[in-house]
């Protein structure tokens, strides 16, 4: 699960307790060699083989007669820890993760997709290219004082020494030409926000010799969220700061800024999986991002949701006698900025996207200090996104059913776009899904209701290396994994009925379409 477009601190560790330790499940397995290039060199750790096995659950055979209750069944808890594992050792032999752009998320992949070519899916893998933010520790002093300070978005980096200029305010906004005094050149341009963009802004003080630039907030408090755009980014570190801090960095004799920042090309995939039988216009859609943090292997988040939405696809099988057609997703890029899924729906034409019926998103699914929460489909809870588009109510109501049915308190959770459902919201798709909690507190209630630590994230490791096979909650993934064969064989069978989605035909009505 993302938290925004990547702003990952490079090296950050966060404190944590370790949870208890669910014990792992055995399956029958096989050994599979999987394909990958060679893990990266670095200083601190030893090169590891790639091409290690890896070992695999043996596929069984699909269920003869789609049911939600069948498949459910079918998706055991042994067969989705065998793949589970599979995402652990890609990671152990490719350098510790599985992050977009790595030989570990190729694996994972490259692992997938034989899984699913084998059982007769057709499979595509497309790439996405984008570019990668990564900031690390930021510091503004003006004549020693330290100055609180954000780093913008695709800001350039210092290097390895700090830049020590002096600082010369703007006048205007930085906007034109003129706004910038001769002595700005070889200093750090000091300039308020407002009327262009931050982008115009930094490239007009580097135009004008500046060396640097401090962007300082126009309104109370700090300057955060800023961005320099992707187009013709300036060459020169650029940070923000609070309004309260202008005329002392103004006035001040010299600034010294250091940034660690840098923006890498990066090349990905997805991987789409759909079933040979069904209607292409009314498709089903379930997905999970396959990618990792740089910083661990992603097991929890998101090797969980993947391996739960593999497992319900193998069970499913490619031909299922079903009348709707069923896709299955496995996103790149996630952690980066929801990049693959974002781009899946940007480069599907109009008829394509009015064909998905809606889509199912399934990320994290065995935290260890977990819950069972479903997003809020009909914003019932009027808390922050409002509702998602007609036919997510349904969605929820079908996860309220299968928890209900179980004896399980299922909450709701905000549409608070930090997952890939936010793409498909966003075009009008009805969405919707369950997930276990990522780093927000548990509360005391919610330990009344499921148990664990109350105070607590309900992911102590998440975005750390300590996300491995041995602090997941086998339990909670058991259940959510049934919880996606359901949905999925739910609508497969039909999209329509009290819990179901609009019609593409109604969904283009009151869309204006």
């Amino acid at each position: 699960m993302t938290v925004r477009l990547r702003r990952a601190p490079l090296g950050t560790v966060l404190s944590r307790r370790r949870p208890r330790v669910v014990a792992l499940l055995a399956s029958s397995t096989l050994a599979l060699g999987v394909l990958a290039g060679c893990a990266p060199d670095s200083s601190d750790e030893p090169e590891r083989p790639s091409s290690a096995p890896v070992s695999t659950p043996v596929p069984g055979p699909p269920v003869g007669e789609v049911t939600p209750g069948a498949l459910a069944d079918a998706v055991t808890i042994q067969n989705v820890m065998g793949h589970v594992r599979a995402f652990q050792q890609i990671a152990d032999n490719n350098g510790g993760d599985r992050a977009a752009g790595t030989p570990g998320f190729d694996a994972s992949v490259d692992y997938t997709a034989g899984l699913l070519r084998t059982a007769g899916f057709e499979v595509t893998t497309p790439t996405v290219e984008y570019e990668r933010f990564d900031a690390g520790p930021v510091t503004l002093t003006a004549d020693g004082y330290k100055v609180a300070t954000t780093v913008l978005e695709y800001s350039a980096g210092t290097g390895d020494d700090p830049l020590t200029a002096r600082p010369v305010g703007v006048g205007g906004l930085g906007c034109a030409a003129a706004d910038f005094p001769a002595t700005v050149r070889g200093a750090v341009a000091v300039i308020v926000r407002g009327t262009c963009t931050f982008g115009d802004k930094a490239r007009n003080a580097q135009a004008a010799g500046a060396v640097g630039v401090i962007m300082v907030n126009n309104e109370p408090g700090q300057l955060s969220g800023a961005t320099l755009g992707t187009d013709e980014r300036p060459t020169i570190p650029v940070v923000g700061a609070p309004s309260e801090d202008a005329d002392r960095l103004r006035s001040a004799e010299s600034v010294t800024l250091a940034v660690e920042a840098r923006t890498t090309p990066i090349t990905t995939r997805n991987l789409i999986a759909e079933t040979r039988t069904g209607t292409v216009d009314d498709v089903v859609m379930a997905g999970a991002h396959l990618d990792s943090v740089d910083e661990g292997p992603g097991i929890n988040d998101n090797a969980s949701g993947s391996a739960a939405v593999l497992e319900t696809a193998l069970r499913l099988g490619s031909s299922p006698r079903v009348p709707h057609r069923v896709r299955f997703a496995f996103w790149g890029a996630e952690e980066d900025g929801l990049i693959g899924s974002t781009d899946y729906i940007q480069t599907l034409d109009d008829a394509g996207r009015a064909a998905i019926a809606l889509y199912l998103n399934f990320d994290m699914l065995a935290s260890p200090n977990g819950g069972y929460l479903t997003y809020d489909g009909d914003d019932s809870e009027r808390d922050g996104a409002p509702a998602g588009p007609g036919g997510s109510d349904g969605i929820e109501r079908t996860f309220a059913k299968f928890y209900a049915d179980r004896g399980i308190a299922l909450a709701p959770s905000d549409f608070d776009g930090r997952s890939d459902y936010g793409p498909f919201i966003a075009a009008g798709i009805p969405a919707g899904g369950v997930f276990t909690g990522a780093d927000e507190k548990k509360t005391e209630e919610q330990a009344r209701l499921w148990g664990g630590t109350a105070g607590e994230a309900f992911d102590p490791d998440y975005h750390t290396a300590r996300d491995t096979i041995d602090n997941i909650d086998t339990e909670l993934l058991a259940v959510n994994a049934a919880a996606v064969a359901h949905a999925v064989a739910t609508y497969a069978l039909s999209t329509g009925g009290r819990d179901g989605v609009p019609p593409v035909d109604q969904r283009r009505r009151t869309e204006g379409g």
